[in-house]
């Protein structure tokens, strides 16, 4: 694949993902915290051309690192997408596994934390097509480094952070598969397509 259409891929894959935080994340009000970052341009955006897990892993560990290095005002947080790896959400789920011994690894848990995204996400004791599961779906797998201290001054901001979680549901239920439907939210990048480190 040529550098100009490893380009192309990046780009579409950040607008797919834009277009899911601007009408999903922030235009259904899932997360209270999501303008401000966005609005800003404090939002660091990757997308990692790993095909595996040691691949992402390595990516992982330098956005952890690049993220807990930089200045808060111009880079609060990073979403990792990874098109190209972990499709299955059980696959996924043990990777976080590793992400989160990654922290413990360079002494950044208290610093930064790790949430995570994917297009098959599935809470426990929920079926496939549950409307609430999409709270937590994006158009690729994703995973979300923050800050602890922005999270802890988000919460002080918003007294009422536990209940988030509970109105998304009802938010999401109200809308309904046709509602979800017409947001628009596409996929543009296919783990099928040429590998993007290639030339």
């Amino acid at each position: 694949m040529s550098e100009s259409l490893t380009m192309q891929v990046q780009e579409a894959v950040r607008r797919d993902m834009e277009i899911w935080l601007e009408r999903v994340v922030i235009g259904l009000n899932l997360c209270p915290f999501a303008k401000s970052v966005h609005v800003k341009g404090q939002i660091h955006w990757v997308v990692s051309a790993a095909r595996d897990t040691s691949g992402l892993r390595n990516t992982l560990r330098d956005e952890l690192l690049a993220l807990a290095a930089s200045d808060p005002v111009q880079r609060d947080t990073t979403l990792l997408m990874a098109p190209f790896c972990l499709e299955d959400f059980l696959d996924f789920n043990d990777f976080l596994d590793e992400a989160d011994a990654l922290l413990d690894e360079l002494d950044l848990h208290g610093v930064l934390q790790i949430a995570s995204f994917h297009p098959q996400y599935q809470f426990a004791g929920t079926a496939p097509d549950d409307i609430t599961n999409h709270s937590n779906r994006a158009p690729y797998p994703t995973l979300h480094l923050l800050r602890e201290a922005s999270i802890d001054r988000a919460v002080q901001a918003y007294p009422e952070a536990e209940v988030i979680f509970e109105r998304n549901m009802q938010v999401l239920q109200q809308l309904g598969a046709e509602g979800w439907d017409a947001l628009g939210i596409v996929r543009s990048v296919t783990p099928a397509a040429e590998d993007p480190e290639s030339t």
